[in-house]
């Protein structure tokens, strides 16, 4: 009579909801970011606050800096879904750099960045929370 092995060795990976929750909110917030990059590329005057200007340099500058954080994001959550151990390290990177980055657009949308800036940090929760060798 055969039995059914327990003992799962060292290859065995457990898998955890709070990975494919940040995985699945890293490629939501990638396409916002990625959208905000398109958007500042083609129109300059949409991130101008009331008192002016958002940032010290270009428009231009910012939205291919936003636009790479976005794709990154996206690959980055697609890799944390697929169980990618190196998606996890880049997740937690891009959404600190994000977050980082939100502060920029608090003067000219302070909703959507106080937004964009607490689901961060539940992305950096959700990667670090779970357990190392555990999947998405």
């Amino acid at each position: 009579m055969a039995t059914a092995s327990t003992h799962h060795g060292p290859a065995f990976r457990q898998e955890s909801g709070w990975l494919t929750f940040a995985g699945m909110l890293g490629v939501v917030l990638g396409v916002f970011n990625a959208i905000e990059g398109l958007i500042a590329l083609f129109r300059d005057d949409y991130f101008i606050t009331p008192a002016g200007r958002l940032l010290v340099f270009d428009y231009t500058t910012w939205g291919w800096i936003w636009l790479a954080v976005g794709i990154l994001q996206i690959a980055a959550g697609a890799g944390i879904m697929a169980g990618q151990i190196w998606a996890r390290a880049v997740g937690v990177i891009l959404a600190a750099l994000a977050m980082i980055g939100q502060f920029a657009f608090v003067p000219a949308y302070p909703i959507w960045s106080i937004i964009s800036i607490a689901l961060c940090v539940v992305i950096i929760y959700g990667l670090i929370a779970a357990p190392r060798n555990a999947t998405g």
